[in-house]
Order: structure tokens, then sequence, then C-alpha cells
């Protein structure tokens, strides 16, 4: 990398550090059950609901306790269950267009990460009627206040509970990108272990190293706080203990309910410290090939690390002790190796596989470039990297036998 862009890329993300303790953040109010949403909706003040979700969470029933809680309290709703993993424009304005016809007030996105950030994405658009989602991605571009705004999460993985970050995909160009402003953060959100219980194994071990890669990726980042770095310790603990309990048994309400504050915690650990480039490879499968995003995560995070190398020793070494695969008697490289290491042994025992498949030769370069676009200059990443060094990155985790 050119040594004035690792100069104008370092400047920014100390701007970013130094402006940290003075921007408003704020934390959603914990709910611990959907039956006690209805007492929320009549202190806000809510006459009309929009959910927001997908096909899979209403197939498996899991909006049925929210509904009863609605209708219990006599509030008007209307669901939007057209989702995609990767939620697109389309999705946005197709869910918009209801909340308008419907005249709500409030919205409740319930399922994963991509049911939230298309929630964000609607009000964002309320906010702001005369405005494309594409004129509102990036940094702080959205300041006015959003609807009431509550997220159910029922995986344990992608904390968009308690981000400032919405993640939506181009219909046309398959680019995803970010919208990241203070107002998306939920106003609520409901930490319900029972509403995990049907995840299927495979969700529930990718959802789970999604929240680890959270941890890990603003653990290790440039532009920590000492509050960052405890929650991100904290989490990476509790995803060791409980993740595999949660992948064996289903029904483990104790490993569901860990999980779930895990992933809180490590969501607002990386909306103060962000991510690296790990994620930004991951988003550009995602978009150009709908690339589950847990599934992304999990299988680039030990070729990333790796790659980072005595760069992230001594942080890796520190988030290896928290998750108790290495001692403090350990040096710092072989600390962070058999963390490292025990990230593979983790994905393999949930059968999360080191490859992915699909992936293009063809398409790597444009891949590559927008991750690079992506995460340079605003991710504190531990060591730089160019467009050509990200490609690698492709070639590494592609799977070309078939």
């Amino acid at each position: 990398m050119f040594i004035l862009k690792k100069i104008w890329c370092r400047t920014f993300q100390t701007a970013f550090r130094i402006a940290l303790p003075f921007l408003p953040y704020r934390e959603p109010k914990i709910i611990s059950s959907c039956s006690m949403i209805g007492d929320v909706l009549k202190k806000e003040k809510s006459a009309s609901v929009l959910i927001v979700t997908d096909p899979g969470i209403m197939k498996n029933g899991l909006t049925a306790s929210l509904e009863v809680a609605l209708k219990e309290s006599n509030i008007k709703y209307t669901i939007y269950d057209k989702t995609q993993p990767n939620p697109t424009v389309d999705n946005v304005e197709e869910a918009l267009t209801l909340y308008k016809k419907n005249n709500c007030d409030t919205l409740i996105a319930i399922g994963g990460g991509s049911a939230m950030d298309c929630a964000k994405g609607v009000g964002a658009r309320v906010a702001y009627p005369k405005r494309t989602l594409r004129q509102m991605g990036g940094i702080l571009r959205i300041l006015r206040r959003l609807p009431t705004l509550i997220a159910i999460p029922t995986t344990a993985g992608t904390g968009s509970e308690t981000t400032l970050a919405a993640l939506i995909t181009d219909s046309n160009t398959h680019h995803k990108y970010a919208l990241m402003s203070f107002p998306l953060i939920p106003h609520y959100a409901v930490l319900d272990a029972a509403l995990t219980y049907s995840l299927p194994q495979s969700l529930t071990a990718t959802t789970g190293m999604d929240a680890l890669t959270h941890a890990v990726e603003a653990y290790i980042g440039r532009s920590t706080t000492k509050g960052t770095r405890k929650l991100a310790l904290e989490a990476a603990s509790l995803i060791f203990e409980n993740v595999e309990r949660a992948y064996s048994d289903g029904h483990d309400h104790e490993a569901r309910e860990n999980m779930l504050h895990a992933a809180y915690k490590a969501g607002i650990a990386f909306s103060k410290s962000y991510v690296g480039y790990i994620h930004a490879v991951a988003h550009s499968l995602g978009g150009r090939y709908g690339t589950p995003h847990g599934l992304a995560n999990a299988v680039i995070m030990p070729y990333v690390l790796d790659v980072y190398g005595e760069s992230a020793y001594k942080k890796l070494h520190r988030i290896g002790v928290a998750a108790g695969v290495c001692t403090d008697s350990d040096t710092h490289e072989v600390g962070a190796k058999k963390f490292i290491a025990a990230i593979r042994e983790l994905n393999a025992k949930m059968n999360i596989p080191d490859k992915i498949s699909g992936i293009k030769k063809e398409d790597i370069s444009e891949m590559a470039k927008r991750a690079e676009k992506e995460a340079n200059p605003l991710y504190p990443v531990p060591k730089l990297m160019t467009k050509a060094e990200l490609e690698e990155f492709y070639y590494k985790v592609a799977d070309w036998s078939e």
C-alpha cells in the first residue's frame, strides 16, 4: 500500500478513535419477553405496527407470541414477510409501501440480521421520504429520529439489535452497502431465548461464529475502549462456553440465553470499535452471491487472522485466554495460533466448511475492489491491506472441487 494512503487511513481512524467518547451511542432497552411488548407500545403511544420478518420465521410460527401480545393490547399490525437473506432495496421499498398503506407508526423486526436491516432501511426511508437508500449509505447521513423500532432476534449472532448499521444489497448491481448512523440503533431489543429453540443446527453454528467474528474484530482493532474490550472478551468467553451446547441441544435454555447475551455484547463492542477485513470480504460475497453472512465470516475468519500475523498476536492471545483455549504462560505468538486453531476446530465440530462454493475467478477482482473500498480507511484493522492482498482471500476460501 502506498505510504500516503497508509497515512490517510491511519489519520482517519485516529480521528474517529479520538471522537469516540463524544459520539451519541446509545444502547437499546432490553425486554425479556414478547409478552411485555404491549406495555412498551402503549408507553410509546403506538397505534399501528409493521412487523418485518422473513418466510422462514413465518413458516416456523415464531411471530405467534408477538401477535398474541399485540392482539391482547388491541394494537393493529401488518406483516411484511418477504425479506431475503441479504435484504435488498426492493425489500425495503415493498415494506415501506405496507407501512404507509396501513398508517403504521412503529416497526418491529423479528428474525436475524436481515429482518432488522430491512426494518432499519424502512425507518430511514420514513424519516427521509425524499431520499433513496443509496443516498443515505455511508457514515452519519441519517440524523432524524426513526419511528419506534423494536428488534427481536431469533438468532444469536448478528448483534443487529444493538447496532447503528444496516446492510442493504442493490438488486441490480449486487453491491452490498451499509447505512451507518446513530438513529438506526433500535430503541428496544427483546432477548427471549425461547424464540431461538427452533433455529436449525447450521444457523446456530454460523450465527454463533458471526458473533465471535464481531467480538474478535472489535477487540483486535485499533479503535477500542476499555468498555468495548471488556464486552468483546466477555462475548468470546460466552461463545466458546455455549455455542457447541446450543448446537447440540437446541432446547438448552441456558446455552441459548447465554448466546443471545454474547451476541448482544459483541454487537455493542463492534458498533463502537468497528470490524475489519473479515467483514469486508464477507459483505462482498453476500452482495455478489447471496452467501449467508454468518457462514462467510466463519469460513474467512481464520484465514484473515493468519495473515494479520504479528500485528495481532498480542490481542489474539488475550482473547484466546478469555476463551479458555490458551494460557497466560503462552507467548503471544503461541497463544494467538492456539486461538486461531481453536476457531478452525470449533467450525469443524459444528460442520462449518473451510471453503465457500460458487466463487467465480472472474468476479474476484471486482469483489476485492469493493472490500478494499469498504474497509479502507474506515476499519481500524491491525494491518492495512491492498486490493491485491485482499484478492488472495477469495482464492484461499474458494471451493473449486465441484
